[in-house]
Order: C-alpha cells, then sequence, then structure tokens
C-alpha cells in the first residue's frame, strides 16, 4: 500500500503552497480592485442625480436631461431626480413619461408623481390623474395622503378630501395631513371647520399653531388668536409673529400690536424680517402714527438693515400717507434699483398731498407703467374736480382693467356727476369689463345719491348675476341705497340676511331706520350691536341721537350723548352737539340748548347753529334766532337761509318793517336762495 500511494516530495509541496499564496494574492488584489471600481461608480451615480435635482430647481431643464441620458446606469433615484425635475417646470407629460418607463418604482417615486399632478392642476387634469395614480399604490405612506388630501383640497373638493383624511392610518394624520386640511378650511374662510381639525389633532407642529394664528387673526378674533400665540412659549417663527402683530393692527388694535413688537424686539427669539417691518410701517401709515413710524425707521437706521426695494416701498408710502412727501421723496432718491412700485408710492403721496401736477411729472418720467400709476393720477385728477383731464388720461391707458374704469366712475361721483357716473358704467359693460365689488358698491351710492330705486333695483339684480350678493361690502351698499330710496323693508331683509354684520352694517341699518322715522328700531338695534360686542363708533352715534330727536326721547338722548365718552371712549364731534341741540330745541328746550352750545371745547359750526334758528322759529324765539342768524352769516355770508327764517319770524309776529329790512338786506348782498329741484325718471 506504502509502494503505491508515496507521499510528495518536499519541491512539489513547496510549489503547492507558493501556488495557493499567489492565487490568493491575486484574488484580493481583484477583489479590491472590482471593489473600488463598485464604490467609484456609486458615487458617481449619486453626483448625476445631485446634479439632476439642482438643474431641476434652477429651471436647466436641457442640462438634466442631458446628464440623465448620458448616465451608463441608472437608479430608481436618477428616475426619481428627473421626474421631479420635469415637474419643477410644468413639464407634466414627460414626468409622467419617466415615471411609465421606470424597471422599478418606489414609494417615493409615486409620491413624486401625485405631487406633480397636484401641484400642476391648472395644466392637466390633475387631481383627477393623481387620484388614480393613489389608488393604485401599493403601499402608501404620510407623504402620500397628505400630497392627496392637499389635491383634493386645492381643486375646492372638500368631500373627497375630508372623505379621504378621515381614512388616513392616525399614525400618518398628524401633523402634516392635518395641517393640509385645515389650512385649506381657512384659505376658504370656514374657521370653525378648521378649529375642529386642529382641537382634534394628537401632534401638533409650529405649522399647525401659527396657521389657526392667522386664521383667527383674519377673521378679527384677535383675543382667541392671542390666546394660541401665548400658549406657543419657544415655538413661535416669524410667521407667528407677523400673524399676530399683522392681526391686531388690522383688527384697528394699533397699541396692542406695537407692545407685541416692541415684545418680540426684547425677547429676540425672532430676527427683524422685511416682511414683519412692512407691517409696521404699513400700520403706522394707515393709523397715522408718525412718531412710531420715525421710531421704527431710525431702529432699522440703527441696525444697519439694509434697504432693500420692497422694504424701501413700503417706508415710501408710510411717509406719503403722513403727508410728508418731502421724507418720502428723500428715501426714493436713495433707492438705487426702483420698480413700478417705488414710483407708484410716491406718485400716491404726491397725490395725497394734492400736489397733482408734480404727481403728473413724476409720471411722465416713469420708464415703464402699470395700471396703479394710470388709476392713482385719474385720482388725483378727479379730486382736484379736473374730470375732463380724468377722462383725457383714461383714454391714453394701453388697457384698461375694472381698477381703472372704477377710479373713472368714482371721480365722476365724488364730483357729483352722477348721471355721467352712471353713463359710464354702460360703457364699462359694453367693453366686456366684469364689474368688481367695489365699482358695484360706488353705483350702488351714486343710485341712492339720485334716490334712482329702479337702478338700485337693477344693480341688486345684477350682483345675483355675479354671485356677489354674499360680499359685505354690496351688502352694506345694498342696505344704504334702500334705505336712502325709502324701502326700508328691503334694507332690514338684506340686514337680517348678512351672516356677521360689521359695524358699518349696523351703522347703516341704525341711519336707515332714524332717517325713515323708525326711531324706536334704531335703538333697539343698537341695543343688539353693544350686546353683540361691538363697539360704537362716531357715525353710529350720530344715528342713534337722530333716532332720539324723530321720537322725541329727550331723556334717552341725554343719555347716550354722556355715554360717549364714559362708556364708549367716543369723543363728541360738532355733528353730535348739533344733533343734541335739534333735540332739545324741537323739545323746546331751547335755554338748555343754548347751554350745551356755550360748553362745547371747539367753535360750534353751522349746523349747530342752523339747529338753534330752527327750533327758535318753531317756537317763535326771536332773540336766540337772531343771535343764531348773526352766527352763520359770520360762517357763511352768501347763506340765504338766515335771511328767510328770520323774514319768516318778523313776518309771523307782523314786524313788517323789520321783514322788509331782512327783504332788503339780503338782496342789497346779493344773497339768493338756492332753487328747489326734482326730477323724474323718463322711461
Amino acid at each position: 500500500m506504502n509502494s503505491r500511494f508515496s507521499p510528495p516530495s518536499a519541491k512539489v509541496i513547496y510549489l503547492t503552497i507558493r501556488y495557493a499564496i499567489i492565487l490568493k494574492k491575486y484574488s484580493t488584489s481583484a477583489a479590491q480592485t472590482i471593489s473600488k471600481s463598485t464604490a467609484a461608480a456609486n458615487k458617481f451615480v449619486v453626483y448625476c442625480n445631485t446634479q439632476i435635482t439642482s438643474h431641476g430647481r434652477n429651471g436647466n431643464i436641457r442640462e438634466a436631461e442631458a446628464l440623465f441620458h448620458r448616465m451608463p446606469r441608472k437608479t430608481v433615484v436618477s428616475y426619481t431626480a428627473m421626474l421631479s425635475a420635469y415637474a419643477n417646470n410644468g413639464q407634466i407629460t414627460d414626468a409622467r413619461k419617466v415615471f411609465d418607463d421606470m424597471p422599478q418604482r418606489t414609494v417615493a417615486t409615486w409620491n413624486a408623481m401625485i405631487t406633480a399632478y397636484v401641484r400642476n392642476m391648472s395644466r392637466v387634469n390633475g387631481v383627477e390623474e393623481a387620484s388614480r395614480l393613489f389608488l393604485q399604490m401599493p403601499v402608501r405612506n404620510a407623504v402620500s395622503y397628505t400630497a392627496m388630501v392637499m389635491g383634493f383640497v386645492g381643486a375646492g373638493r372638500f368631500d373627497e378630501a375630508e372623505r379621504l383624511y378621515e381614512g388616513t392610518p392616525l399614525k400618518w394624520r398628524d401633523p402634516f395631513c392635518s395641517n393640509v386640511l385645515m389650512s385649506g378650511y381657512l384659505r376658504i374662510g370656514k374657521l370653525e371647520e378648521a378649529v375642529k381639525v386642529f382641537e382634534s389633532m394628537v401632534e401638533k407642529n409650529v405649522v399647525s399653531w401659527s396657521s389657526m394664528v392667522n386664521g383667527y387673526c383674519k377673521n378679527g378674533r384677535v383675543g382667541e388668536a392671542r390666546k394660541l400665540f401665548d400658549r406657543m412659549d419657544e415655538s413661535r417663527n416669524q410667521f407667528t409673529w407677523c400673524s399676530m402683530i399683522d392681526g391686531y393692527m388690522k383688527a384697528g388694535c394699533f397699541e396692542d400690536g406695537f407692545q407685541l413688537f416692541l415684545q418680540m424686539r426684547r425677547e429676540g427669539q425672532v430676527g427683524i424680517e422685511p416682511t414683519i417691518m412692512t407691517v409696521i410701517f404699513e400700520s403706522c401709515g394707515r393709523n397715522g402714527r408718525y412718531k412710531e413710524g420715525c421710531q421704527v425707521h431710525g431702529l432699522m437706521s440703527h441696525l444697519g438693515f439694509e434697504f432693500d426695494v420692497f422694504l424701501g416701498n413700503s417706508i415710501i408710502a408710510m411717509y406719503s400717507k403722513f403727508g410728508c412727501i418731502n421724507e418720502a421723496r428723500k428715501l426714493f432718491d436713495t433707492i438705487r434699483e426702483k420698480d413700478v412700485v417705488s414710483w407708484n408710492s410716491l406718485i400716491y403721496g404726491y397725490v395725497q398731498a394734492g400736489r397733482v401736477e408734480e404727481a403728473n411729472e413724476l409720471f411722465e418720467k416713469m420708464d415703464s407703467r402699470d395700471s396703479v400709476s394710470w388709476t392713482t393720477l385719474i385720482t388725483g385728477f378727479s379730486n382736484k374736480g379736473l374730470t375732463k383731464k380724468c377722462i383725457e388720461l383714461f383714454s391714453k391707458m394701453p388697457e384698461r382693467d375694472c381698477v381703472a374704469w372704477t377710479a373713472l366712475i368714482s371721480g365722476f361721483i365724488n364730483n357729483g356727476a352722477h348721471e355721467e357716473a352712471i353713463l359710464w358704467f354702460l360703457k364699462m359693460i359694453r367693453s366686456g369689463i366684469r364689474p368688481n365689488p367695489l365699482t358695484l358698491s360706488i353705483l350702488l351710492s351714486a343710485s341712492a345719491s339720485l334716490a334712482f330705486l329702479s337702478l338700485g333695483q337693477q344693480l341688486h339684480s345684477l350682483v345675483f348675476k355675479m354671485e356677489a350678493e354674499h360680499d359685505l361690502s354690496i351688502q352694506n351698499s345694498l342696505i344704504s341705497m334702500y334705505t336712502k330710496c325709502g324701502t326700508v323693508n328691503d334694507a332690514h331683509k338684506i340686514f337680517k340676511s348678512i351672516t356677521t354684520p360689521n359695524i358699518i352694517s349696523f351703522n347703516s341699518m341704525i341711519t336707515g331706520f332714524s332717517h325713515n322715522g323708525f326711531g324706536g328700531e334704531a335703538l333697539e338695534l343698537f341695543k343688539q350691536l353693544v350686546d353683540e360686542g361691538h363697539e360704537p363708533n362716531e357715525v353710529t352715534f350720530l344715528g342713534v341721537l337722530s333716532a332720539c330727536t324723530h321720537v322725541g326721547l329727550v331723556e334717552e338722548g341725554w343719555d347716550y350723548f354722556k355715554s360717549m365718552r364714559t362708556l364708549f371712549k367716543v369723543e363728541p364731534g360738532p355733528d353730535h352737539y348739533a344733533c343734541m341741540v335739534d333735540l332739545l330745541g324741537r323739545a323746546g328746550l331751547l335755554n338748555e340748548a343754548m347751554e350745551l352750545i356755550e360748553s362745547m371745547p371747539f367753535e360750534p359750526h353751522c349746523g349747530v347753529w342752523g339747529a338753534l334758528l330752527g327750533a327758535s322759529r318753531t317756537h317763535n324765539f326771536l332773540d336766540l334766532a337772531e343771535l343764531a342768524a348773526q352766527q352763520i352769516l359770520k360762517l357763511e355770508p352768501n347763506n340765504a337761509t338766515p335771511y328767510v327764517v328770520l323774514s319768516d319770524i318778523y313776518s309771523s309776529m307782523g314786524k313788517r318793517i323789520d321783514e322788509e329790512q331782512m327783504r332788503s338786506s339780503r338782496r342789497f348782498r346779493g344773497v339768493k336762495k338756492s332753487p328747489g329741484c326734482s326730477w323724474i325718471a323718463v322711461k
């Protein structure tokens, strides 16, 4: 056995071992080479994917395409990057082709395609295609549900959005899916539905809280917004602060808004950025807060804040509203790259200051103009009563939009040319321009001034055709129109149809009741206004005091007049005193009326003396009549009323000589009575 199988020699064993070592060495080297090559290839793919994404975001779709097609090896990430690049540039058909050509897909790929359809709904039937893909998905995640809910919300299909939201697994519902539905509700004004979603959320993020703060503020419910804001503590971001400050400012609570801005500065939680500063400047300008506006402007200069054109425009607008046109011009001249808004802001400032010629000079220097440029100058000329110049400027406009037409029509109405305004409105309709709510509100005021009920009713029909019957400004204008035309019941029906009447709604209805002899109804409505938490203003009390005058409620009138200061912090003006003098005078309390006039903190105007003169004639109180007439003639020498009233009083008292002297005096001074007029509608 040993002779047949002899052991290998030492040389053979050596060679065998040597070969094994060499083979192992070269095998290891080859494996390392292959591994390095694979890693390099993977890095190249990752690089290409990153570049495709970058090109897509920057709008360089051809570079992204070229790189994608040259790739020797593509992964699912490569396809998804190219799909997203097409989608970001609105090329949905190409994005879908990439999606269909993919050898394999991940949930991220499906989500990218669904999102592409959702974001481009205006170009394709996006929500339908997105819905089909969503139903075909083998696996879904939180992004899938959020994208699809966003699609339904964006298309206004809230019933489908709600059903999908209810079917979303709880682990994926909050916060993103809930935020989308909540924001959708807020966008269409369904605050209560948004509140329900918010309160049902288990997990909320800063977007959830900030959206609700913003939603409450936009609906004027700043108290509830502030409660949420205070609960946020350290999680507030710039959007949250800006929403809360802006909410206060637009609700007329300037002090609260400005104090919150100062608190933001003290806490240092977020930095000062242009959007918040723009809100502050706009609010200062709107509320006439010159001191605060200058302080914030100085603060920005002290901090070395860079004045970009956006921020510079808001400061120009602020100074323009203050009437500080020279300061606005200085800032305008420092802006290097002015845009059309810069020019428009300064033109507006000149118009507001009554310096329309300088506004026109600036207008002529503009390289490019937009509708606002033309419209602002038209408004400036109309403020000066230059309606022919308005028509000339309007005729030169390259394109006339609804705003320009409205500015022209408004100019006629403001200058008392109501019939001309109606004719231009008819031209507007024939030109195919659709009126907006402001246009209709202005025309309704014209028909109210003319007491032209049939025109007002035709405009009301047009409101229904435009589906604008729920627009609050139009509803308020309709109330005013119907009350001035004497159809109080129609006005009251509209008032009762308003879901959330504002102070203008109440004022219009109270004044309408009062002027049409329904004093009791006016006072009842005032009580409702207070009970619902609205704050009455100067106009409200004019209606209330007028109602007391018509009904003869002297004691109640005194109570309302005194409550202006004590309860509602409203300072009585000359017109309120005139109402009280009229109320006391009609009741025969002329001595009390005279005492009230003497207690006024400012000089009485003609309305006050006119009320006393009228009451003196009613009660044949000659001494006070002569005093009132004398004061009126000091203020308005060409007013014929004192002459006529005194002549009537002298005549009723049998003082023929005094009567003739008064008539002679009027003729000598060339004072003429304004002739009465009336009109009829000719079919």
